[in-house]
């Protein structure tokens, strides 16, 4: 499937980018179950299917056309490693013929094309698409072609994979960026879907699969007798999954059990999950279901496979029981078990019951999911528990981090790092059934039977962003995280630096922490934004057109 030269290259490229992989020092850790920082309470809002260059490939430079939400720089924002003009003009892609009708540059979507065909997401696809280094089969390998939308040449064919979004349409992020951190080295810890990517934010690792039913799509063989997860499927027993589909349920232990361990409350809050409610149209059970009033798609509010507690017998609550009161929730040894419904966490809060750490999940319509959820439906949920949260006594001691659980093939520029090798018939980044095989060992990278077969990463780039009173000001990290790098940080701020073990990648994950600045004067300062347009609410946080034309001419 790849030329010799295609593997030289591609080898070469790789074996560069496993040099300094060392993770940077993290915080200091304190003693278990007491804060090492200043954060008090850490909120990970987990969201669907987004390429760092999807959103932030131009960034901070918005078209700004007349008729969308305009989005201004401030002086001296940093760039980031976005489209260079080799990128946006000479791309690989293009030129590559087996894309065909698909070979496109990068191109915008404006804000009336928020709603989008899902594309192609797969462990194997995503691999094939970086062709060794190339990264030049975007639109052959993980390209979908639209409707939606209509109205452009690329709507048609898979180079709408190409498709990226600027300040106008996820204004709040860039919004955010502004005032806040971000971070543009950031991986999902392996390629694939969803259920990969919400287990790895738990537990690091994908091995460890039991209680398989309805065939072994989502498995491959780990090397060591067991089985790896690589796609999705529900979680075994769940009431809400899947009766006909493949599920399965995970071995091994997950942040949760670790902090139960240490007597730190926490709490899992996903759109749905409470059963007994019923939605305004009607719907209620697992069938709870919500109408974006972007797609026009009505999508269930709760998603078996976003649910990753759900796998692991010590954090499950496959009945949904509800908590047995606001007071509980957060609390070891309440029936809910830490797993929650959206709602349940705002009671929660309002009620002066904010868990340590609380991982939210939106409802479908509201995750971002290209196919069902888009940008703007996306922006109104994440703006929304921002705003909520910055008018709480909770906000001077918390963190929220922004993060997702795979790229959905949307196109990124940035070849990821090999920090662990897997050789297995869906791997394909270094050639045919390979992923660094050969390499990993000669630059001594996790090459351990205890990492296992399928677990090839790290997977593409994501966006990754820290909302805090402690987060550094208009500052963009360069780093190199993942996935579990959320666990580190939870590991070292409330465990005393304990790790999950078993082969788990959160020895390895970079931190967060060079996203804080913890020795600085919090700020204060609340910055809202309006959860239809992500502009500031108040209009003296928002930079001018007179600033922005400043850095853009000093950028030159």
């Amino acid at each position: 499937m790849q030329p010799r030269l295609s593997n030289l290259l591609g080898r070469i490229v790789i074996a560069c980018m496993l040099i300094s992989l060392r993770p940077a020092n993290a915080q200091t850790p304190a003693p278990a179950g007491a804060p090492a920082t200043p954060i008090q309470q850490l909120v990970v809002i987990f969201q669907e299917n987004i390429s760092f260059d999807h959103y932030f490939g131009t960034y901070p430079f918005a078209l700004n056309p007349e008729g969308e939400p305009a989005f201004y720089a401030y002086p001296n924002t940093p760039s980031v490693n976005g489209f260079s003009p080799a990128v946006l003009n000479n791309n690989a892609n293009v030129s590559n013929p087996a894309n065909s009708s698909g070979a496109y540059a990068p191109f915008r979507l404006d804000r009336s094309q928020a709603s989008t065909a899902d594309q192609d997401h797969d462990y194997l696809a995503e691999q094939v698409a970086y062709h060794s280094g190339l990264v030049d089969l975007f639109p052959m390998s993980t390209g979908s072609a639209g409707p939606p939308p209509t109205n452009i040449p690329q709507a048609g064919t898979t180079g709408l994979v190409m498709g990226y979004y600027d300040g106008n349409t996820v204004t709040a992020y860039w919004n955010y960026a502004q005032h806040f951190a971000m971070n543009d080295n950031s991986y999902g810890t392996t390629y694939g879907p969803s259920t990969v990517g919400a287990i790895n934010l738990i537990s690091g690792q994908t091995n460890g699969v039991f209680n398989n039913t309805n065939g072994t799509g989502a498995l491959v063989e780990d090397g060591n007798g067991g089985l790896t997860d690589i796609s999705d499927a529900d979680p075994a027993g769940d009431i809400c999954s899947t009766t006909t589909g493949e599920t399965f349920g995970m071995t091994g232990i997950n942040i949760g059990d670790l902090l139960n361990a240490a007597g730190v409350s926490w709490g899992w809050f996903q759109g749905g999950f409470d059963t007994t409610a019923t939605n305004p149209n009607g719907s209620t059970g697992c069938n709870r279901s919500t109408t974006s009033l972007i797609t026009n798609t009505l999508k269930s509010d709760y998603i078996p496979h976003h649910e990753p507690f759900q796998y692991y017998k010590s954090t499950q609550n496959l009945t949904h029981k509800r908590p047995t009161s606001t007071a509980t929730i957060g609390q070891a040894g309440d029936a809910a078990n830490h797993q929650y419904d959206i709602n349940d966490f705002y009671a929660a809060v309002s009620a002066g019951n904010m868990p340590a750490v609380s991982f939210l999940k939106a409802p479908g319509f509201e995750d971002g999911h290209a196919g069902y959820s888009d940008p703007l439906d996306e922006q109104t949920f994440v703006v929304h528990v921002i705003n909520f949260l910055q008018k709480t006594p909770y906000w001077a001691s918390t963190a929220v981090v922004i993060a997702y659980d795979d790229s959905d093939g949307w196109y990124d520029h940035q070849m990821p790092p090999i920090v662990n090798q897997s050789a297995t018939a869906s791997d394909a980044v270094t050639g045919t059934g390979t992923c660094g095989s050969g390499i990993a060992a000669l630059a001594g990278v996790n090459t351990g039977t205890a990492h296992a077969q399928g677990r090839c990463g790290y997977g593409p780039r994501l966006p990754m962003m820290v909302i805090s009173p402690y987060a550094k000001q208009n500052f963009v990290d360069h780093s190199m995280t993942d996935q579990s790098s959320i666990i580190r940080f939870i590991e070292d701020n409330w465990l005393n630096g304990q790790r999950i073990g078993q082969g788990s990648f959160d020895a390895i994950a970079g931190p967060i922490d060079n996203m804080f600045d913890f020795t600085a004067t919090p700020n204060s300062v609340s910055f809202l934004l309006s959860e239809a347009s992500g502009e500031p609410l108040n209009p003296a946080q928002a930079a001018s057109p007179q600033s922005s034309k400043a850095r853009h001419a000093g950028s030159h």
